[in-house]
């Protein structure tokens, strides 16, 4: 899973073992554009669109992490994510993903380098 590569087994377990594992039937918009960043997610399976202003920018599979720009630059969200499929992911509150970020050197740089990329900084 992309998020995931280069890490050990053993971060990949904590990453897994500190959200939530749920799971969104299609159609169903877990992150709102223009609202606070409390949340976020890594799809483990099923498809998401990313959607600004109603209009899809991007797609998004397993692998995926959706909800850390707005975290990590502690701004409103720029998009909205909207469900295409059943998917599974795992959920992380904000504070979790500022703990994985502390005691996960990886996931903080990983976390950086995809907010950045998509924030065109």
């Amino acid at each position: 899973m992309a998020i995931f590569e280069g890490f050990t087994d053993r971060e990949v377990d904590q990453i897994k073992n500190t959200g939530t594992h749920v799971t969104l039937p299609a159609d169903w918009s877990p992150i709102w554009e223009k609202t606070p960043a409390d949340k976020a997610y890594i799809i483990l399976s099923g498809e998401a669109s990313v959607r600004r202003e109603g209009e899809e920018i991007a797609r998004l599979g397993a692998g995926d992490i959706f909800g850390e720009g707005a975290i990590v630059a502690n701004k409103l969200r720029n998009a909205s994510i909207v469900t295409l499929t059943k998917v599974e992911l795992i959920h992380f509150t904000r504070d979790q993903v500022n703990q994985l970020r502390d005691e996960v050197p990886a996931f903080a740089e990983a976390l950086d380098r995809t907010a950045k990329e998509r924030l065109g900084q």
